[in-house]
């Protein structure tokens, strides 16, 4: 009982008000900024910043876009680590684990293995024809799940080994936390490069209308901003919310009208292995092709329009817009949350007067779950290249095996004679 005791008075129980303080950030702001803006009130400044910074993103944003989907895919990367370094860092601050064993060398090791199970599968599943060509790849992909659950458990039971009696506890919430952390970039990022494979307009128009959604919202709110939105977010208003939610709309409308029109980014992502390179070449889909709608009755006195010429894409964008104003914000507002609980006002000062990455990115990791479950539920038929590619990875019997399937398959239905060979 004595020994209990003991045990219960030295555990941890922390309330709110007992989390430790965490460092503030350094100001991160380019001195020449400083000097031009140093007239301005703080909110001005602060507002000029953002602005200047938002732009220069937005033009480096579209400089990677057109270098091409490899390089989106090397940016969704690297924001992965990012964002993945910046909430770990955090728990580092907060529950003072600098001193505990192993544990940093162990996070990022588990985030190496996540990645290696994640996009080892995104090889299989896109680089067949690559893979078949080498014999090492090969062996990597057969038993790729488990030389992942392997690696996973070589972490696992270095975890267990690193333990140390003074130490159980906080260790177990920087393991717990080390995963959540995980599951929150990781996972998401992968949806993201899957949503890209797609077709890059699933992977634009999406983030672009949470982009969107974010500017206007500011805007509105920073000038005709009065009814608080949620306490969480003391700075969040009500009238920049539905500003941000029409005006999203309104621009994911008429973007997707100006995307929808290029084969470079309505066709699938497929890697070329005569070439060595990503290819966007295809006949777009019906969801690409200009169909005239009849206008609805209500509209029609508005408007004065009957019908009107739109692709299908256009009504998909309408959903996905809508997501990214009215759910995509609570992405955000769990990240502030997050950072009250931890009395932290930005995940790191790495954008001058944004924050860090993780700042500017959380609401796009609800985004890329949405689109991902959108695509498959409303959007994805069978892919006849897909299975192409994983039947050219067959051995030459079972080749021949599917194509007796088929061409039996393809007589019954009338669609070959029976006499063709």
């Amino acid at each position: 009982e004595v020994d209990l005791e003991e045990r219960l008075v030295d555990l941890d129980l922390r309330n709110d008000s007992d989390v430790p303080d965490v460092p503030p950030p350094t100001d991160s702001t380019p001195e020449i900024l400083k000097r031009a803006l140093s007239g301005l009130s703080a909110r001005w400044k602060n507002w000029w910043i953002r602005g200047i910074l938002t732009l220069a993103m937005i033009f480096g944003f579209f400089l990677i876009i057109y270098l091409g989907s490899f390089m989106l895919m090397l940016l969704v990367l690297s924001i992965q680590v990012k964002c993945y370094h910046e909430i770990i860092t955090i728990g580092y601050r907060v529950y003072h684990s600098y001193d505990l064993p192993w544990f940093r060398s162990l996070s990022w090791y588990f985030l190496l293995c996540v990645n290696y199970f994640f996009y080892g599968e995104t090889v299989a599943d896109y680089f067949a024809t690559f893979v078949q060509r080498r014999e090492q790849l090969q062996f990597l992909i057969r038993y790729h799940r488990f030389i992942s659950f392997a690696l996973y458990l070589t972490g696992f039971c270095m975890f267990v080994l690193s333990l140390v009696k003074k130490h159980y506890r906080l260790q177990f919430y920087m393991f717990a936390w080390t995963h959540v952390t995980l599951l929150i970039t990781v996972t998401q990022s992968h949806l993201v490069i899957q949503n890209l494979f797609e077709g890059m307009i699933w992977f634009l128009v999406p983030i672009s209308s949470v982009i969107c959604n974010d500017i206007t919202a500011y805007i509105f709110g920073f000038f005709f901003g009065r009814t608080p939105l949620i306490k969480l977010s003391p700075k969040k208003t009500w009238e920049g919310f539905i500003g941000g939610f029409f005006s999203t709309v309104i621009f994911g409308f008429i973007f997707s009208y100006f995307l929808a029109q290029h084969q470079y980014f309505v066709c699938p992502v497929e890697y070329n292995s005569e070439t060595n390179r990503f290819v966007t070449e295809c006949e777009p889909s019906e969801l690409f092709q200009m169909k005239k709608y009849s206008v609805p009755p209500l509209l029609q006195a508005v408007l004065g329009w009957e019908t009107v010429n739109m692709y299908p894409f256009q009504m998909h964008s309408i959903a996905l817009s809508t997501f990214a104003s009215l759910i995509g914000p609570f992405g955000g507002f769990f990240a502030s949350g997050f950072k009250r609980a931890f009395k932290i006002k930005d995940f790191a000062d790495t954008i001058p007067g944004h924050g860090g990455i993780m700042d500017r990115f959380d609401c796009q990791y609800l985004m890329a779950t949405f689109v991902h479950v959108y695509i498959t539920s409303f959007i994805r038929g069978p892919n006849p290249s897909k299975l192409l590619k994983q039947l050219l990875i067959l051995q030459p019997e079972q080749q021949l095996s599917v194509y007796k399937i088929l061409k039996s398959h393809l007589v019954e239905k009338g669609i070959l004679q029976p006499s063709l060979r």
